[in-house]
């Protein structure tokens, strides 16, 4: 049983870590980070396959934490899909470590690593590895030069930017951001994914 508890315990250590080489921003803002992002292009996960028109939603909760909804559309089942977690700051406050958790206590970090620090208008999240990217805009659309920049910032960090998925935002816009180790944020676990109307 001891043997078990130890096994449990490092692999949700492992879901809220950083990955190699990977640094949270300093001086950061949740004040200004919550409100609406979009997903301008990610790595592939499960949990977020075959949906586009990706956003992702924060706001406060009651006990501190942050609110965070997720939402995309499947052209397949013609709906958009919903899923709403919540995360809280792994350190310091000012720091761009979180974790994130869609279901019970299973958590997955959410780091971002590179922001617009004045406006708060891009951001670069990683989950706890390399296979975890996300490139967040506060507009569906990001101007070539600053999306050009991020995916070379990620690439000299050792992410597969070669693999990044480009969201289509042909439409209306909304952004499902995932949940390392499992589901979907933009962080950990998951929550199963509701289909809205």
């Amino acid at each position: 049983m001891r043997k078990i508890l130890i096994v449990l315990v490092l692999f949700l250590t492992g879901c809220v870590g950083t990955p190699e080489g990977v640094k949270p921003v300093d001086n950061f803002s949740l004040e200004k980070y919550l409100g609406k992002w979009y997903e301008i292009a990610r790595l592939d996960h499960r949990f977020e396959r075959g949906l586009s028109r990706i956003s992702a939603e924060y706001s406060l909760r009651e006990d501190g934490g942050v609110r965070v909804l997720n939402r995309g559309y499947s052209a397949e089942d013609k709906e958009w899909k919903e899923a709403e977690g919540k995360a809280y700051f792994v350190e310091e406050p000012d720091k761009g470590y979180l974790k994130v958790s869609f279901f019970w206590f299973f958590y997955g970090s959410y780091v971002v690593f590179e922001l617009d620090h004045e406006h708060y208008q891009y951001a670069l999240v990683s989950g706890p590895d390399k296979s975890y990217l996300w490139i967040l805009s506060r507009t569906p659309e990001m101007k070539p030069d600053v999306k050009d920049k991020l995916i070379a910032r990620a690439n000299a960090l050792g992410f597969d930017t070669g693999k990044l998925i480009f969201v289509d935002h042909l439409y209306l816009s909304n952004t499902f951001s995932p949940s390392p180790c499992g589901r979907g944020l933009g962080g950990g676990g998951g929550k199963r994914i509701n289909s809205v109307s």
